[in-house]
C-alpha cells in the first residue's frame, strides 16, 4: 500500500468524493408554478380559511400525513420552531422538569427553556446512542412534565418501554425525528407514537425546503394548539373555542408556499433516499465488522434507520492509535471535500449539552437564572461526568464517517475502507506523530 500521505506518502485515492445535490426538474418546476400564482405566501394571522395556510401548505401536509398515516401534520419554518411548538402544545409551563438526550443538537433542549421549562439529562446507550427507558427513569422526578425523545442519527429510539414509564407517571412525550424521516419501529412510523413530534426539513437533511419542519402527531386537542401556536394564536383561540389560554401566545412558524412546493416534490424521492442509504450502510456495515476495533451501527430490534448519520465506536486501546491521529490519518488518504462537504472521517458529534455556558451558568431568559429559579429548592447540577456514556463517546470511541449518503456508491464505501485498512496495516508510521 506504500507509505502513509499523512506522513509525506501518496494519497490512497484522488478522486474526489461527489457532492451531494438534491434539487430537479420538478422541483424547479414546482417553484415556477408557485411564482406564477403570484403567492408566495398565503397565510392569514387572524380567523378565516387561511388560518392554516395555502393551497400548498395544506398539500404538503396532507400528503406526509397520509403518506405514513398521521392523523394531522403540521409544516413550520423550522424544526427549532416545530420542537418550541410541539413544547407549548403538550403545556409545558414555567418550573417543569422536561427530560432530553444531551448528544443532540441543541434546540431539542432548549425548546423548554422557551416556556420556562427546565432541562434534565437522561443519559444514552452505548450501542443506540438514544435515551432509554432505564436512562429516563433514573432522572423522573414529580416535576417531570415530558419527555423529549431524539431518534438520534436516523435509528429509532426504543419507544415501547419509553411510552409506558411515560403513562405510568402522566408525563407527554414529543419525539425529535428531525434525523428520521420514513423511519419506522415495530412497524409504526416514528414521529406520532408520543403526544407529538416531528421532522427537520433543514438543507442537509434527507428531505428539505432549505428550511422548515414538519410536525405530526395523533392528538386532536395537541395539533390544533400546534396550529395556532403556529400563526398568531392570541388572535384565533376564540374562533376555535380554545377555553385553556395557557401557551396560546403564538408567533409566525409558517412555512411559505414556495417551500411547500418544493417539499412535497422531495417528499417522493425520500424512499429511494433511505433505499440507496441502506445499502451503502450495509456495505459499509460488513466490512466494518471485520476489522478489530470497530463497531459498526448496531440496529434494536423493530428499529429501523435513516441513516442521516452512520456512527462507529472506536476502540483505540484494540488498534494501537489514538483517535484524533487515526481520523487524521485516515482523512489524509483521501482526497479533500468539496465546497459545503464534510471530510470523509469526523470524530465524535456535539459535545454534550450540560457542558455548555447556558446550562454551566444557568443563564437563559434574562439575567437573573430564569427558568431555574422557578424550583429554587433544587441544585440542578450539571457538571462534567453527569452522564458518562456520553462523555465517553465523545471525547474517546465515537467516529462519523461521512460517505453513507447519495450518490455515493459501493466502490466510494470500499475506497474508504481501504484507507482504514492502510492506516492500520501502517501505525508503526504513526509513532513520529502521536
Amino acid at each position: 500500500m506504500g507509505q502513509l500521505a499523512i506522513t509525506g506518502g501518496a494519497p490512497l485515492r484522488s478522486a474526489i468524493y461527489p457532492g451531494r445535490r438534491t434539487m430537479g426538474q420538478a422541483e424547479k418546476q414546482a417553484v415556477i408554478d408557485v411564482m406564477d400564482s403570484d403567492k408566495l405566501s398565503s397565510f392569514f394571522g387572524s380567523p378565516g380559511d387561511q388560518w392554516l395556510g395555502g393551497e400548498r401548505v395544506k398539500e404538503f401536509e396532507r400528503k406526509w400525513a397520509d403518506k405514513y398515516g398521521f392523523k394531522h401534520a403540521i409544516s413550520v419554518n423550522s424544526w427549532t420552531t416545530g420542537l418550541m411548538t410541539a413544547v407549548g402544545a403538550v403545556g409545558i409551563e414555567p418550573g417543569d422538569e422536561v427530560i432530553c438526550s444531551p448528544y443532540t443538537m441543541s434546540a431539542s433542549a432548549t425548546a423548554a427553556l422557551f416556556y420556562g421549562g427546565i432541562p434534565v439529562f437522561a443519559d444514552i446507550d452505548p450501542d443506540t446512542f438514544n435515551i432509554t427507558a432505564d436512562t429516563i427513569e433514573q432522572v423522573i422526578t414529580p416535576r417531570t412534565r415530558a419527555i423529549l425523545v431524539v431518534h438520534i442519527f436516523g435509528q429509532a429510539a426504543d419507544m415501547d418501554p419509553i411510552m409506558a414509564l411515560a403513562r405510568k407517571h402522566g408525563i407527554k412525550v414529543i419525539e425529535d425525528a428531525a434525523q428520521a424521516p420514513g423511519v419506522f419501529y415495530k412497524g409504526r412510523p416514528i414521529g406520532a407514537i408520543g403526544d407529538i413530534g416531528g421532522f427537520s426539513l433543514n438543507y442537509h437533511k434527507h428531505v428539505h425546503t432549505g428550511e422548515g419542519g414538519m410536525l405530526v402527531t395523533n392528538d386532536d386537542q395537541v395539533a390544533l394548539r400546534a396550529q395556532l401556536i403556529r400563526n398568531h394564536a392570541e388572535n384565533l383561540v376564540e374562533a376555535q373555542g380554545v377555553d385553556d389560554l395557557s401557551n396560546m401566545i403564538g408567533s409566525n412558524y409558517r412555512l411559505t408556499e414556495l417551500q411547500a412546493a418544493i417539499g412535497s416534490v422531495q417528499l417522493d424521492r425520500l424512499d429511494g433516499y433511505l433505499d440507496h442509504r441502506h445499502k451503502l450502510a450495509q456495505h459499509l456495515s460488513a466490512q466494518l465488522a471485520a476489522i478489530p476495533g470497530f463497531t459498526p451501527p448496531v440496529l434494536a430490534e423493530g428499529a429501523g434507520h435513516a441513516y442521516y448519520c452512520y456512527p462507529v465506536r472506536y476502540d483505540a486501546a484494540v488498534t494501537g492509535i489514538k483517535r484524533e491521529l487515526f481520523v487524521r490519518a485516515v482523512n489524509a488518504e483521501l482526497p479533500p471535500p468539496v465546497p459545503g462537504e464534510a471530510v470523509p472521517l469526523a470524530q465524535a458529534y456535539v459535545r454534550p449539552l450540560y457542558l455548555a455556558p447556558l446550562y454551566q451558568k444557568k443563564i437563559a431568559l434574562g439575567s437573573k437564572g430564569f427558568p431555574w429559579t422557578m424550583q429554587p429548592d433544587v441544585d440542578y447540577r450539571y457538571a462534567k461526568g453527569l452522564c458518562p456514556v456520553t462523555e465517553r463517546m465523545h471525547e474517546q470511541e465515537m467516529l462519523l464517517p461521512t460517505v453513507i449518503r447519495e450518490p455515493l456508491t459501493t466502490a466510494d464505501i470500499d475506497d474508504f475502507v481501504a484507507a482504514i485498512r492502510k492506516v492500520l496495516a501502517h501505525k508503526d508510521e504513526l509513532a513520529a506523530l502521536a
